[in-house]
């Protein structure tokens, strides 16, 4: 089969067109001819090194979003049949250890995930458990698909698992033109929250107000908090969304009403965030940590998707032999929405 991938970690430049024999299904497993693979932080990172998850290791074939059909299957495989177009869930975990017996499979400490610490989607071909695949209905095609899991999935725990969003509050989240924000304000409008988008992009702003956005920011021009409060009758937002970090942090808390709820879920600007302690308990505030999604909510928001009428959003598309430019203009910081690979 044709693959991408890197022997070496460095520029974009180091991800490269390759032949590789076609994976062989274990027992439990599906083999997916894929269709679309989108492009994520997580990609890039691991690129550039070191790699960032267990299990990692050179060569590696990236790409943790994978949309495709089953067109082998190994032994004892019971759910699936070929011919069934499927969703990817890329974390994978053991389902033996005491993490994942007790419902917390996002704490596994066997944890692999497709793209990250194992094979991943920038490939014609891929094998994945089963039990790890959803089917996509025939109205959702695959490069819509592909550009789930990873943006949906983090914006779903932090909003509806962590956060706990309700109908009537006012969300605030930065980064217009992220998949996390894009995903973020569909999940929120869609369960009748007001949302507030923040960006330095007009261009990007006026996009996400098509998207639902009620109100949107620039935090370039003067103080975020303030603005915030302008617009919230001077009361601030029941809950931010923060993939940003350090960056927007102290802004972030600022910006919130009393006791409200601050969910970060994002280091992009930098590992460390400093903030007023006196400032946060005063005011009442939460600070929520949001880890990556359990196995059975990862379930709960793609049944949610498919019946939800989300507008995809895709910035562009790439032939797979081409992933280093798809990673260029992800570098490029001018993205709106996800950038797909099609094999």
């Amino acid at each position: 089969m044709r693959a991408t991938h890197h022997e070496t970690h460095g520029a974009p430049e180091v991800l490269r067109p390759v032949s590789m024999p076609d994976p062989v299904c274990g027992p439990g497993e599906v083999l997916v001819s894929v269709r679309a693979a989108s492009v994520n932080r997580i990609d890039v990172l691991q690129r550039r090194g070191p790699g960032l998850l267990p299990g990692f290791a050179l060569p590696h074939v990236p790409g943790t979003d994978v949309a495709g059909v089953v067109v082998g299957a190994g032994p004892d495989v019971t759910t699936r049949s070929t011919g069934d177009r499927v969703l990817v869930d890329p974390s994978l975990h053991c389902g033996t250890c005491e993490q994942c017996a007790a419902g917390h499979t996002a704490f596994c400490p066997g944890m692999r995930v497709v793209g990250a610490s194992r094979q991943g989607g920038y490939a014609e071909l891929i094998a994945v458990p089963e039990t790890h695949t959803h089917l996509v209905p025939d109205h959702i095609g695959f490069e819509e698909a592909a550009g789930i899991p990873a943006v949906y999935s983090m914006a779903w725990q932090a909003l509806m698992v962590r956060g706990r969003l309700r109908a009537g509050e006012t969300l605030l989240v930065h980064g217009a033109g992220s998949g996390i924000t894009i995903a973020a304000v569909q999940i929120a409008r869609r369960h009748g929250a007001r949302v507030i988008v923040t960006s330095a992009s007009e261009e990007k702003l006026a996009k996400m107000a098509k998207l639902g956005a009620d109100v949107t920011i620039d935090h370039g021009k003067g103080d975020l908090a303030a603005q915030v409060r302008e617009v919230t009758g001077g009361l601030g937002a029941d809950i931010v969304l923060d993939h940003v970090g350090p960056a927007l942090f102290q802004a972030s808390l600022a910006s919130l009403r009393t006791r409200g709820r601050l969910v970060f879920c994002g280091d992009t600007t930098g590992p460390t965030a400093t903030f007023s302690l006196v400032g946060a308990y005063h005011r009442g505030l939460t600070l929520i940590g949001s880890e990556s999604h359990d196995h059975p909510t990862f379930a709960d928001m793609v049944a949610w998707y498919w019946s939800a009428g989300c507008e995809p959003v895709i910035d562009s598309v790439f032939p797979l032999a081409e992933a280093a430019q798809a990673h260029r203009r992800l570098e490029s910081g001018e993205t709106f929405g996800k950038i797909l690979l099609v094999p």
